[in-house]
């Protein structure tokens, strides 16, 4: 294997992989470092084996209501290892395909943990291989896609132990169903985790110290949700502080603050924290090279650039979102710009979808309601309901909304923010009306095929403007 490249990835997750990819579509000689597995934390302990999760919780949701459907099905059950084994296995497959890819693209994969050390025309990279030996190595570019890990905040008493509090590792692991879980965090991760184990059948609590649950969401959005999971049986604690989280031999205890201020020590068998992330920026050797860290996350212009020469971070490292769609975008942008293929505009954040895959689904992109105001618009909201949308009662998904945000002055989308069944498929619909500049009058004269769920984005543009046909 070589020593010299012209770019070398570390990391490879959802941003290193695709990088290196599009690097060696390029013609650019590349390799990628990785100490764990090939896929990084999104395909092996994140995005992917937490849907199968999901999954699993969803077919189980519809088989307990085979009923109303019209069908029988007695007392239907789960096998949590057998749930748990098809997750590993769906992870274990796609580690192997991104080793296929590698390979397919003539990528050379490094295993080992890297640290960077000062070099020209970019930093020298070290890697420890798995037998202790470091091995220099030597590119025209580096780039930084270390991801980020579970938060921890020991001055609060919130910190994993593995056993009985729980990062999504072992969420996504579990010994044992917990009957009473205490989820710590109220973002896509922490919901999406009650939304699994309160479907198996735990008693699941969501404590979130924000005044309402999925704050980056629109406000009316978090509502509807937060009306939804509690019918379905969650204790959603909002305004609500935990601390002293004290594992026993068995079970663990936390102290639990309410917004009223009453404070009140409550026992459970299992904590999930899911109060963020922070980047790996530790043993890189980045405070020798004088790279700029702030709150745990590299600062880049928004091209991926550093401000070292010849040294690039994108993805997870450098901040919210913490997505890898939007770690793969950075990536590839990033590589073209190192190639002379540069871009225009900078990175720009708004254009990127967020979904949660909980029962229902949240998906959204732009400005929320609030934010569009705040920024000055004068806006115009639209809204439908599946309640009013064919498929969705065919499907028996009738819960559901689609709100749309425009600007009056321009018919500018703004913002688009979705409750309910395969909203996380349909987001990307208004995600491309973003990114092509379409107006309000554009997505009017769309036409949407019936009967699908995509009807009811057309009739919420269509409520903006005083023109919804089906409510």
């Amino acid at each position: 294997m070589s020593t010299q490249y012209d770019l070398i990835v570390i990391g490879s997750g959802p941003g290193g992989y695709v990088a290196a990819i599009r690097a060696s579509q390029l013609g650019m000689k590349t390799a990628i470092v990785e100490r764990e597995s090939l896929g990084g934390i999104c395909l092996n302990w994140g995005c992917i084996p937490t849907k199968a999760l999901l999954r699993s919780a969803e077919v189980l949701h519809l088989a307990k209501h085979a009923k109303s459907f019209g069908l029988k099905i007695e007392k239907p059950e789960f096998d949590l290892e057998a749930i748990v084994k098809r997750s590993r296995g769906i992870a274990a497959q796609l580690s192997g395909g991104v080793k296929f890819l590698m390979k397919k693209n003539k990528i050379d994969v490094i295993e080992g943990a890297a640290r960077l050390e000062k070099g020209a025309p970019a930093p020298k990279v070290i890697v420890k291989g798995k037998d202790g030996k470091d091995t220099p190595y030597t590119a025209k570019h580096v780039m930084l896609a270390t991801g980020a890990r579970a938060r921890d905040i020991p001055q609060a008493g919130l910190k994993a132990d593995g056993k009985l509090v729980w990062t999504y590792r072992e969420a996504m692991t579990p010994d044992v169903m917990p009957k009473r879980l205490l989820v710590i965090g109220s973002g896509a991760i922490g919901i999406e985790f009650a939304s699994f184990y309160n479907e198996l059948g735990s008693d699941v609590t969501v404590a979130e110290v924000m005044d309402r649950i999925l704050p980056v969401e629109d406000a009316e959005i978090s509502g509807l949700a937060e009306k939804d999971f509690k019918k379905q049986g969650l204790n959603i604690l909002t305004g609500a502080k935990v601390e002293n989280v004290k594992p026993g031999k068995n079970t663990v205890t936390a102290d639990i603050t309410t917004k009223d201020g009453k404070k009140e020590t409550k026992e459970f068998d299992r904590v999930i924290l899911a109060v963020g992330i922070v980047g790996n920026v530790e043993n890189l050797g980045l405070e020798t090279l004088g790279v700029k860290v702030e709150k745990t996350h590299v600062v880049v212009d928004g091209f991926g650039r550093t401000g070292v020469p010849g040294l690039y971070a994108i993805g997870d490292l450098t901040g919210p979102p913490w997505l890898a769609h939007k770690a793969s975008h950075e990536g590839v942008m990033c590589v073209e710009g190192i190639h002379g293929k540069n871009h225009a505009e900078p990175f720009d954040a708004s254009n990127i979808p967020g979904c949660t895959y909980s029962h229902p689904q949240i998906a959204s992109v732009g400005l929320t309601e609030a934010a569009a105001k705040e920024k000055g618009y004068d806006i115009k909201v639209g809204r439908f309901p599946f309640l009013g949308n064919g498929k969705a009662i065919a499907l028996g998904a009738e819960n559901g909304l689609v709100k749309t945000i425009f600007d009056k002055k321009t018919g500018e989308l703004l913002g688009a923010h979705m409750i309910g069944a395969e909203v996380t498929e349909l987001i990307q619909g208004y995600v491309i009306a973003r990114q092509g500049e379409l107006t309000e009058a554009d997505l009017i004269h769309t036409v949407f095929p019936h009967p699908t769920l995509s009807e009811t984005m057309h009739e919420a543009v269509l409520d903006a403007e005083g023109r919804v046909l089906h409510i």
